[in-house]
């Protein structure tokens, strides 16, 4: 314990000598090139503290113990730091990726490029293959040493900044739908590449379609064995449901929670305060005691050697619904004038504190890496061993 309260104290000293001051004003409005430049900067600030991977293996400037990740995360959100935006999918989904089926070529081409600013984004989701991820349609044939691959992704979180993308496509037409998938690293600087923006019902484009038109892929870029790419997804799913989940579950509760708690106790003009109605503090206790169940799981699913088949389906839905009823109670005890705040800083999280906002965001939660429904059908099935529901043909 000595250890950790000296280890939260040189986080503290960092974060009060590295957060940049008034960050939140100067990202509220600022534009697509502002707002590259800011997250390139905090990553590599992040990065010269040690900061930056924390969760990858020593060698690759990680190995830090899962205790000492959930101070740090708890001392960043507690200094409002900013959030890691354009680099989450890079030094999650794709490096655990590369580090789980990967080559050594792939691994040392790709891992010190995210170091230093790569930006990775994930092509997973097609229109009629959302949830249903194996029914993708997104086709790559083998000509020589290269795939030609056409096709549509949708539903891509910052592509449009993207330098790569993790992406899956039917390499066998005629097999089974799980068993004729192939996974690729795709340079988004590649002929035939395009990306389009998705406006959101807040005026913002975070999500991104990608249009695939004869792009040849190089064969040194397949991850994994041909046509067992749905194997290789369940790593790149498996991080996303999972080990993302740490650093979310400390940002919630401390920095969305006390937020919460900070709306509830700030003054009403006849007098009193929100938490002074029983209702109110029984719904805050009932977060603040499901924050510590969350909590307790996210670090219990990181440093297990061999987590359960359920386990990050577990943390992922409890942690998607629980950020959507707690910024549900933000808009509903911020009143009338939540729904008038129609920006929110950049390179904050789903707990800005702009809580119509945060609850309309709230609900992309839900959806990727499988939907809530998805998360229960593996949780019921790998994790309690039910039957599987019958495959009724299309």
């Amino acid at each position: 314990m000595d250890a950790l309260a000296e280890f939260r104290e040189q986080v503290r000293q960092w974060c009060a000598a590295n957060i940049p001051p008034a960050w939140r004003a100067r990202q509220t409005g600022a534009t697509d090139a502002e707002f590259v430049d800011f997250q390139q900067e905090w990553f590599q600030r992040l990065r010269a503290g040690g900061f930056a991977v924390p969760h990858w293996p020593r060698e690759w400037g990680g190995g830090m113990p899962v205790a000492q990740q959930a101070v740090l995360y708890s001392e960043l959100a507690a200094h409002d730091a900013p959030r890691l935006v354009l680099a989450f999918v890079s030094i999650h989904h794709a490096a655990s990726t590369l580090l789980a089926a990967g080559t050594a070529a792939q691994r040392e081409r790709h891992l010190p490029a995210i170091l230093d600013g790569e930006i990775w984004c994930q092509g997973f989701s097609e229109p009629d293959a959302g949830s249903d991820m194996a029914a993708l349609r997104t086709s790559a044939r083998r000509h020589g040493d290269t795939y030609v691959v056409n096709g549509r992704k949708l539903w891509a979180s910052g592509a449009a900044f993207a330098d790569w993308c993790l992406l899956l496509a039917r390499t066998d037409s005629k097999a089974p739908q799980r068993h004729g998938i192939s996974y690729f690293l795709l340079d988004m600087r590649s002929s035939g590449v395009e990306v389009r923006p998705i406006r959101q019902a807040t005026g913002e484009w975070h999500f991104c379609e990608i249009f695939l038109d004869e792009v040849e892929i190089p064969a040194a870029n397949l991850i994994g064995p041909e046509h067992q790419g749905w194997q290789v997804a369940q790593r790149t799913l498996g991080a996303e449901r999972g080990l993302t989940m740490l650093e979310l579950a400390e940002r919630l509760a401390h920095g969305g929670f006390r937020r919460l708690v900070s709306l509830c106790a700030r003054p009403r003009p006849g007098g009193g305060c929100a938490l002074d109605d029983p209702p109110v503090a029984d719904r805050l206790a009932r977060l603040e005691t499901e924050l510590a169940g969350l909590r307790g799981l996210c670090a219990d699913l990181v440093a297990a050697e061999r987590p359960g088949p359920a386990d990050a389906s577990i943390v992922k839905l409890y942690y998607s619904e629980l950020l959507q009823r707690m910024t549900d109670f933000g808009t509903e005890v911020a009143g009338v004038s939540a729904h008038t705040v129609l920006r929110k800083p950049r390179s904050s999280g789903w707990e800005s504190g702009a809580w119509m906002l945060d609850f309309l965001g709230s609900w992309e939660w839900t959806i990727p890496g499988g939907t809530s429904e998805i998360q229960r059908t593996i949780i019921g099935e790998r994790g309690l061993g039910l039957p599987r529901e019958p495959v009724v043909p299309r």
